[in-house]
């Protein structure tokens, strides 16, 4: 499992996903309004949109919150919203990929390198780190929802959609899939009647670096205060999460 994903599901273990229920209503939100606003407001013929509402859905976003969002970008109010993206280094050349939804890109800008500055890092050029990463699709299911089912037999299953891996912990499964899978696992899953909790194209970092447990843990501070920004949706990097670092985190 990438450093990435095994970061969310530490931050998940200690609740840290639940504190920020807040930051992760507001970023679906943005989603729901830019699907909107690009494709039109009928998520039946509008992918992204059927997507986006199924995220707000397993985020057990309140439904009057999805249809404002939907209102808000078919109307024309999200307008001046772009997607934008940024890349730079931490501290022990540990590759950083941020992504934002923002109505002010001179703003997301300055927010983004302060916070590379204050810990230690520093802005690079947009696609100077990129190759570092690909483009996968990832599912996270809540283990309540395939209650009854042999797990080495749905994993056999899921192969048909693409499935290159499948983690499994005490309460959630995890799957990934190469980019060009990510709407058949979709497809499949919904035939197969399973309803993921979440389901997201992600950049997974193609080799990890292991850093000492200071470094690592400066690192994670850089990450938790660009992912507190208001215009970041999503923050990638290819931080190796040792078992050393893993013990380390959850015994705080």
């Amino acid at each position: 499992m990438s450093g990435h994903n095994k970061w969310s599901k530490i931050k998940r273990k200690k609740g840290a996903a639940d504190a920020k229920r807040s930051k992760i209503f507001s970023r679906i939100i943005k989603e729901l309004t830019v699907a909107a606003r690009d494709g039109g407001g009928d998520p039946d013929g509008n992918p992204r949109l059927r997507l986006a509402v199924q995220n707000a859905k397993g985020a057990n976003m309140p439904k009057d919150l999805i249809e404002r969002a939907i209102k808000k970008g078919v109307g024309g109010e999200a307008t001046a919203l772009m997607e934008t993206t940024f890349e730079g280094t931490a501290n022990g050349g540990i590759a950083i990929f941020v992504e934002c939804t923002t109505d002010n890109n001179n703003r997301a800008v300055a927010d983004v390198r302060a916070v590379f500055k204050k810990h230690g890092g520093e802005l690079g050029t947009n696609g100077s780190l990129s190759y570092l990463f690909d483009r996968k699709g990832v599912f996270v299911i809540d283990l309540s929802k395939v209650e009854g089912r042999d797990l080495e037999e749905l994993e056999m299953e899921l192969i048909d959609g693409g499935l290159e891996e499948m983690d499994v912990d005490d309460e959630k499964i995890e799957l990934t899939v190469p980019y060009e899978d990510f709407g058949k696992m979709n497809e499949l899953l919904e035939s197969m009647q399973i309803e993921a909790e979440s389901a997201e194209l992600q950049r997974i970092a193609t080799s990890e670096t292991a850093l000492d447990i200071d470094k690592s843990k400066g690192v994670l501070r850089l990450i938790e205060a660009m992912e507190e920004l208001d215009d970041v949706n999503a923050v990638y990097h290819n931080l190796q999460m040792t078992e050393e670092l893993e013990a380390a985190l959850e015994s705080e």
